[in-house]
């Protein structure tokens, strides 16, 4: 096939993406923007304000959102192997981050319009609010159409992300995949922040620092449908507006650069059989196995941290709910430079040192702040966790992309993603069981920090396993070690 000059990628014979030139700076930038524009749902809905609302203003239990989240990963699991497949053998990604991204969107929506139009006004903040009974908490049957959006939501903001990563091979060059993934990681961390500064407004009417907005202001902002109840109710349709306004320009300006031209047959048992086939071609690639295996477990630890930290924050270190918002942005701060660091290591000693080092501190830092009790110690913690906190993804990308053919990266990350998914649905389960099973026995402080140290053991195992995979960097050979 011949290619035209200004492409800045081809693939050779073997299907290995070679890039020749880097891509356009418009179409960089709008390919890491997306994951300024997913790090608002994930901050707002996974970590600052569904898993809150559930626990704290409905009285919902740790272990039903564990089973909520736990059922988005099972779908990961069933679907997104067989639609990484079928995106190889077309080389076709953007509309699949396209489309799962307009569905988490709208899905999200749905969670604010079925918070205030199905289930009594509850929680802090809430304008209108009646008092929650005593002994009362929103059961599945209060909650079904909620945690059927919130498992659509969920399900398909992380089925965007094997199709967005497979994307980064034909940007840049093999030797700057590092940096472009840590910009990208980096990127996300302020979109975390700019989630949290437009979000909170609704939430509270005040931002961090800032204070109170006025009159004038909080109307223009209730004016838009279903926030104007306030509280943390009102946060879901502001998340997804932004988190579909900061995808444009990757619908824009991004493009696959060298799809496979005319109507290509799909032929689905192919597709399902790729699973299998995966699975069994990984063991060609010395490392890569072993390291999907270590995926299955660090993802994990880090997706149970991120659904949980805003209920730690309250009921074992103190904070106030009201407190929450102020002090997630504040640790994202070092995350922005920590990640971008992360990805300057991977390129200078190795994707899989770079990730080798994020994992050790993890241990080191979970475990101090277990140990460490009160708002003080946990800030300086948590000021360490932050700069730490994007090495994972900032290394995991060219750590797998050193492994595997570029041709091959859509259904790799798809089992990436598997592994990970797949593992999401012990971790929070292990995590709601702990904190359910002990608080009553031992007292809610320690039952949460009990869970913390079981998030401790997995980045410990995960670093162990991480050890006999071999060091490499994208496109030259393994570094014996």
């Amino acid at each position: 096939m011949a290619h035209p000059a200004h492409e800045p990628v081809r693939y050779d014979r073997s299907g290995e993406a070679v890039v020749i030139a880097r891509a356009p700076a418009r179409e960089r930038w709008s390919w890491a923007l997306y994951d300024f524009a997913n790090t608002i749902f994930s901050m707002n809905i996974a970590t600052l304000y569904f898993t809150a609302w559930m626990v704290e203003d409905l009285g919902s239990s740790n272990t039903l959102y564990a089973a909520t989240n736990g059922a988005a990963s099972a779908l990961v699991v069933l679907c997104i192997p067989f639609l990484g497949a079928i995106s190889d053998g077309r080389r076709q990604r953007k509309r699949w981050v396209v489309g799962f991204t307009i569905a988490s969107c709208v899905a999200c929506a749905c969670i604010g319009i079925l918070g205030q139009t199905s289930i009594p006004l509850f929680g802090e903040e809430v304008i209108g609010a009646v008092q929650r009974p005593i002994g009362w908490h929103a059961g599945i049957s209060e909650l079904k159409w909620v945690l059927l959006a919130f498992i659509i939501a969920n399900f398909a903001y992380q089925a965007a992300q094997p199709f967005y990563n497979a994307m980064l091979p034909e940007l840049v060059p093999a030797d700057e995949q590092g940096r472009l993934s840590g910009f990208g990681v980096a990127l996300g961390y302020v979109g975390s922040i700019a989630g949290v500064l437009f979000v909170v407004p609704f939430f509270a009417g005040k931002i961090p620092v800032v204070g109170a907005l006025g009159d004038q202001t909080m109307t223009v902002l209730r004016s838009i449908p279903f926030t104007q109840h306030a509280g943390r109710v009102s946060t879901f349709v502001p998340t997804a507006v932004l988190f579909m306004l900061f995808t444009m320009p990757l619908v824009l300006f991004c493009r696959d650069h060298d799809p496979v031209r005319g109507r290509t047959r799909v032929r689905w048992k192919d597709a399902f059989a790729q699973v299998a086939h995966t699975l069994r071609d990984a063991r060609q690639h010395p490392g890569a196995l072993r390291f999907i295996i270590t995926t299955f477990i660090y993802q994990d630890a880090v997706g149970t941290i991120v659904g949980f930290m805003t209920l730690y924050a309250i009921n074992a270190v103190g904070f106030k709910a009201s407190e929450t918002a102020a002090l997630l942005m504040t640790l994202t701060v070092p995350a922005i430079f920590g990640s971008y660091f992360y990805g300057w290591l991977a390129d200078r000693v190795g994707p899989k040192r770079s990730l080798s080092v994020t994992l050790g501190v993890w241990v080191l830092l979970l475990v101090a702040m277990m140990a460490l009790p009160g708002k003080m110690p946990f800030w300086i913690v948590g000021f360490l966790i932050g700069l730490n906190f994007g090495g994972v993804n900032a290394a995991e990308r060219p750590v797998l992309l050193s492994l595997v053919p570029d041709v091959e990266a859509g259904r790799y990350f798809s089992l990436l993603l598997l592994s990970a998914r797949a593992a999401a649905i012990a971790g929070p389960f292990i995590w709601g069981i702990t904190v359910d099973v002990l608080e009553s026995r031992a007292g809610t402080a320690i039952a949460y920090r009990a869970a913390v140290f079981t998030v401790a053991l997995m980045f410990a195992a995960a670093w162990w396993l991480l050890r006999g995979v071999p060091d490499k960097r994208p496109g030259t050979p393994a570094i014996a070690i």
